[in-house]
């Protein structure tokens, strides 16, 4: 099935496994490019030298073209990005705006850019800064979402931007991802449905509390870093949302020290990227602290299997997934039924 993402990364299938923290490392990103998605390996939680370590991996694992998601807002970004460069990577994509300056950057090096926004105005301010694409989060979606629907908000970004756009929040197989052809989109990216699957490292004990979830058992917080967040209930949350303030800041110091001893950073450097977290926001220092604490609240789970000292980002499409297939036999299945349903329609596959 060829379309405009397809045309523009060099992947066989318009689908892709997004760059979660702790989650997208060189294992699922090299499957996923295998099966013919396109895999983002997420750098946030990794050192300079720990992420050109994870690129060659990937590299050493595929062929196929993949990308590195990037923090827009990190003090270190313009080193990663020439990591990117120097690495050969095909594409590079980021959870906030960047800046002109790095799309122009990447773009003369041939990077393909594809930032990630959850709102119109945002698609706007990037396609005009030379983004060569961007994937737009419904609230579905899990992690820092917005409260706008996918099927409003993603039907706005089409008409608003001349590039291609790729949905995201609340897709797991072909039929959704016809419905976003349907919108004007030219693919669809998962982050769920991929964190789901045998070829993800996180813990069997933590996939089974996402199986085991309902969709009423997925829940949107603000408890954890100030910011809408969607994630799985649990006790931990609970206890967040009810926690004081001095009981979460005392929390959120000991794992954002943490955070600062596996990232490499210094405190000086965290403290930055914090006032850059706030530009724009309305955050409490508390809150800032609290977000450095987001990485490591997720490692607990994602690495350590720690269900009751993590959160469990997740969209609310965890509550209709029941299963555990490889990557290749998911991008399969997607793209199976995505012909099945064009042929009930009929309409033909290749353009």
């Amino acid at each position: 099935m060829r379309t405009a993402l397809t045309e523009l990364t060099g992947v066989r299938h318009p689908v892709v496994q997004t760059g979660m923290g702790w989650v997208a490392g060189p294992r699922l990103v090299s499957a996923a490019a295998n099966a013919g998605a396109l895999g983002i390996l997420a750098s946030a939680t990794m050192t300079p030298a720990g992420l050109r370590r994870a690129v060659r991996e990937v590299k050493g694992r595929t062929d196929a073209p993949f990308g590195v998601n990037l923090r827009a807002d990190a003090g270190d970004a313009r080193e990663r990005v020439r990591i990117i460069v120097d690495e050969g990577v095909r594409v590079a994509s980021f959870a906030l705006a960047p800046s002109r300056e790095l799309v122009a950057e990447l773009k003369d090096a041939g990077v393909v850019v594809i930032p990630s926004v959850g709102a119109r105005r945002h698609a706007e301010k990037v396609a005009a800064w030379g983004a060569d694409a961007v994937i737009v989060q419904g609230g579905e979606g899990g992690g820092h979402t917005g409260d706008v629907a996918t099927t409003v908000l993603l039907p706005q970004v089409v008409d608003a931007v001349d590039i291609p756009v790729v949905a995201a929040g609340g897709f797991h197989d072909g039929r959704g991802l016809v419905a976003a052809l349907a919108y004007g989109a030219a693919g669809i990216a998962m982050g769920t449905r991929f964190l789901l699957t045998s070829d993800s490292t996180v813990p069997d004990a933590v996939k089974a509390r996402y199986l085991a979830a309902s969709v009423r058992d997925v829940t949107v917080t603000t408890a954890v870093d100030g910011m809408p967040h969607r994630m799985l209930r649990s006790d931990l949350v609970e206890t967040l949302e009810r926690a004081g303030r001095t009981r979460a800041l005392l929390h959120a110091l000991r794992r954002a020290a943490g955070f600062r001893r596996i990232s490499g950073q210094s405190w000086r450097e965290m403290a930055r990227d914090g006032r850059a977290l706030r530009h724009g926001r309305d955050l409490s220092w508390s809150q800032v602290l609290l977000a450095a604490n987001t990485p490591m609240l997720l490692r607990a789970a994602m690495v350590e299997g720690r269900t009751d000292l993590g959160v469990m980002a997740s969209g609310q499409v965890a509550g209709v997934i029941e299963d555990l297939p490889s990557c290749a036999e998911l991008v399969g299945r997607v793209m199976a039924e995505a012909e099945g349903a064009l042929r009930g329609l009929g309409l033909g596959t290749t353009g």
